[in-house]
């Protein structure tokens, strides 16, 4: 509901467009792009919502969370808006969910595009600073089963003033993906929602993490393809990288204070007291809500988070991006 609201605000930003496009990058298996229909935001009628997803099989379970329309007639209206001699896009239309597995190939205006914990997760190479010279970390075999580091050359500068010894992400897949995305955002606003840290941080606390069975991993290195390798996303390279301005930028647990989650989660905590007794679905999902707000507001974990809100040819206001 909260990612709802915010989507509202920048739909307000922008003046209310009918139809309105909201792409959300790494959709998983459509359970947040669900919530959102579910909260029947106000921009409902005019709303277009793409879920971009590689993996089939997660776009397998969007079918079954979502009814997907064709994409031709999720995304006719903005091939229509360009064209000169084509009549106007119909309004009220919405709302239409469909998928794709890539950024949808146009260049639209009033579109809002969603990342939430997808830059972690894109591709990335490491380098180190050795106090004279960068240096790329690279893996090769060791004896017949196993892999070690080896530090070459690197055939790059970073602008970065590290101590000697720091390693850094290289954020390849980073650049491509908001390449891919300057191509698609004409007007409108980008939410990015990652594990982040600052430059200064890289060389006193981990940043590689690797996770298996929904739980921490081992070693970078054990057992390839076994194991997820993520990398937190550096301030600095994602300010650097994007091509759009920075709007602002807060913590996850605020962006969602501002959007009102402590009010939901007492309407939650009052259903389920007031339907405890009976167990029924709306008591279960005020309970619900309770714990996934403490959750995703939680200092320790996923209220961590960093909420980066950019724009392009457009303005956010004071309430745009879901702070007030």
């Amino acid at each position: 509901m909260c990612v709802a609201r915010a989507v509202d605000r920048l739909w307000q930003a922008l003046d209310e467009p009918d139809p309105f496009l909201v792409v959300e990058a790494g959709a998983g298996n459509g359970r947040l792009a669900r919530d959102v229909l579910r909260a029947e935001p106000a921009c409902r009628n005019a709303l277009r919502y793409v879920l971009v997803e590689r993996s089939a099989q997660l776009r397998a379970a969007q079918r079954k969370r979502l009814a997907l329309e064709p994409v031709d007639e999720a995304l006719g209206p903005f091939v229509a808006a360009r064209g000169e001699d084509r009549p106007a896009p119909a309004s009220g239309a919405g709302p239409v969910a469909t998928s794709l597995d890539e950024l949808p190939a146009l260049a639209a205006t009033d579109v809002v595009v969603l990342a939430n914990e997808l830059f972690d997760n894109l591709p990335f190479g490491i380098a180190q600073w050795d106090g004279e010279r960068w240096l790329e970390v690279r893996v090769r075999l060791a004896g017949e089963h196993g892999f070690e580091e080896v530090l070459v050359p690197a055939e790059f500068t970073l602008p970065y003033d590290v101590p000697a010894g720091t390693r850094v992400p290289v954020p390849t897949g980073m650049a491509r993906w908001f390449e891919a995305c300057d191509a698609l955002v004409h007007r409108g606003f980008v939410i990015v929602i990652d594990y982040a840290a600052e430059l200064d941080e890289l060389a006193t606390r981990p940043w590689l993490r690797t996770y298996r069975a929904h739980g921490p991993g081992g070693d970078p290195l054990d057992a390839p393809g076994t194991q997820d390798i993520t990398a937190d996303v550096v301030v600095e390279q994602l300010e650097h990288v994007a091509p759009f301005r920075l709007v602002r930028t807060e913590s996850q647990a605020d962006w969602l204070r501002a959007l009102g989650i402590e009010e939901l989660v007492d309407a939650g905590r009052t259903t389920w007291e007031q339907g405890a007794h009976r167990g029924d679905l709306a008591a279960l999902e005020g309970r619900s809500r309770i714990t996934e707000a403490r959750a995703l507001t939680d200092p320790g974990g996923l209220g961590a988070h960093r909420v980066f809100l950019f724009a392009k040819d457009a303005e956010a206001g004071e309430t745009g991006g879901g702070t007030g």
